[in-house]
């Protein structure tokens, strides 16, 4: 949908239904992105350090299923009643901005909702990301300092990378758009509406971006393997034999 409209330069359709349905779309599948990326760097710490954990049935439906779920589910249900059930004015949508002005009826008629909204939905979640990361990289050293083992620092540069760089992407892409939002509900200014709108707003794009590369490096051997497949592509090699007429 964003690249449609960039490539006309204006929304079409151009109803409040498809309004409705893009911010539906891009609203929960953005909160249910952050929220399972919060879930998972708290899950790490059971999986590393707490695995008894998810041994029995139940205790795996409570610590590792259900979680997961509930990221999924509860932004489904929470944006299905404040964007597609809650009463809108039609003039209110700007058909020649992405989103439609990303101007949801009720971000800009219920200022409580709306900024509890960006707090605990986006904000809260992305407050966690980083220190969960970055504990369970302290907690690893710390536990293997204390049982006097061998740190593999080739592997734990390579964790050590992976989780700061999934944290800094959510930080970067998040935190500029959930401050400015909560500003902008707080005290709307045109100014800040017009960077919001032209800059801020896209940053969270590139999570759908970059995320990908980022969780491929958790692969083991990846980046040698892609490096192999992209030489043998560049120079190929020439099999002289024997043709048979």
């Amino acid at each position: 949908m964003v690249i449609h409209f960039l490539n006309l330069g204006y929304i079409s359709p151009a109803t409040g239904v498809y309004c409705k349905f893009w911010m539906y779309v891009e609203f929960t599948l953005d909160s249910e992105s952050v929220l399972l990326a919060a879930t998972i760097s708290v899950q790490r710490h059971l999986l590393i350090f707490r695995q008894t954990a998810f041994r029995l049935r139940p205790q795996r439906y409570i610590y590792y299923y259900l979680p997961l779920l509930l990221s999924i589910i509860y932004p489904m249900i929470f944006y299905l009643v404040t964007v597609v059930f809650y009463p809108c004015d039609e003039s209110q949508w700007n058909f020649t901005l992405n989103m439609c002005g990303d101007n949801a009826c009720y971000l800009s008629n219920d200022l409580v909702l709306a900024a509890l909204d960006w707090i605990l939905n986006a904000g809260v979640p992305v407050c966690i990301i980083m220190p969960a990361n970055v504990t369970i990289i302290i907690r690893v050293v710390r536990q293997k300092a204390r049982r006097h083992q061998a740190l593999p620092w080739a592997k734990q540069r390579r964790m050590t990378l992976q989780l700061l760089g999934i944290s800094c992407l959510y930080l970067f892409t998040w935190i500029p758009t959930v401050v400015t939002n909560v500003m902008q509900h707080v005290h709307p200014s045109s100014g800040l509406y017009e960077i919001q709108e032209n800059y801020i707003s896209d940053l969270t794009y590139l999570i759908c971006l970059l995320l990908p590369w980022l969780c491929l490096g958790l692969v083991p051997d990846f980046s040698k393997w892609l490096w192999k497949n992209f030489h043998r592509l560049q120079h190929p090699t020439n099999i002289i034999g024997t043709t048979v007429f």
